[in-house]
């Protein structure tokens, strides 16, 4: 009987990694997936023998299928999948290479979307499951300066509330994570360590972790890890768009 696998993207560093070590502690079977083959065999070595290594690059169109492939012929399946692997370039739409932005398009969106189509059906067919998306809070605006890290996060938001009701009544709980600025590895990728938005803003990572694992055993279909976190969200629902855009134009600076 194939076992249950939580299936964590993006493992090599910062959030996913977290995600990684709590969910083995919590005695969960981790498949394990990122670029950077060397971090997560170390990472693998604190997680236990059973853990699956699996090196896949998100930009790739394939790379989804070959993932779960890889955990199915090791004689497991995805039991919860948490998309957490993702990344942001800073600057504007028209000077920033297409081809790093079409990447960024595949990996923020479109892999979290294939993922979630390969993994439901053997959810369904075990009787339940559990998938948690990293959105952000920039889920809830437009974003100038990064336009398409903004857009592609709004994209995993509106997916995941779909899936969350679609998928209530079969036991899957779905839940979008969508913390703010956090101390990771992501910032520096960004080119946003300077920005105020990370200067003054920026969370711890393992309470955003807590969070989204807390939020998902509740089938939350929204969590927003922080008090600053949740009034800006909700500051920007009450607020005009041209406001909310000016504001995210100065953050980005």
């Amino acid at each position: 009987m194939a076992k249950p696998y939580t299936l964590v993207t993006g493992a090599s560093s910062g959030l996913g990694k977290l995600f990684a070590r709590a969910c083995a502690k919590r005695g969960d079977k981790v498949a394990i997936v990122a670029r950077r083959k060397n971090r997560l065999k170390e990472l693998a070595k604190e997680l236990g023998p059973d853990t699956i290594v699996i090196s896949e690059d998100l930009s790739d169109y394939d790379a989804p299928d070959a993932i779960v492939e890889e955990i199915e012929a090791a004689g497991g399946h995805v039991g919860t999948l948490i998309n957490n692997a993702g990344f942001g370039a800073r600057g504007e739409f028209r000077t920033l290479p297409i081809g790093d932005q079409t990447d960024m398009i595949q990996v923020n969106a479109l892999a979290v979307a294939q993922l979630c189509h390969r993994v439901i059906p053997t959810m369904l067919a075990n009787g339940g499951g559990a998938i948690l998306n990293v959105a952000s809070t920039a889920s809830f605006q437009a974003g100038p300066g990064m336009a398409i890290y903004y857009a592609s996060k709004a994209f995993v938001l509106s997916l995941s509330e779909a899936l969350h009701e679609e998928l209530a009544p079969h036991n899957i709980a779905v839940t979008a994570l969508c913390p703010g600025a956090t101390k990771t590895e992501f910032a520096h990728r960004a080119d946003m360590t300077e920005t105020t938005l990370f200067q003054k803003f920026a969370g711890d990572p393992e309470s955003v972790v807590e969070a989204g694992l807390k939020g998902l055993a509740k089938n939350k279909a929204i969590v927003i890890p922080g008090a600053v976190n949740k009034a800006m969200v909700q500051s920007n629902r009450l607020a005009p768009r041209a406001v909310t855009r000016e504001i995210v134009r100065l953050l980005q600076q």
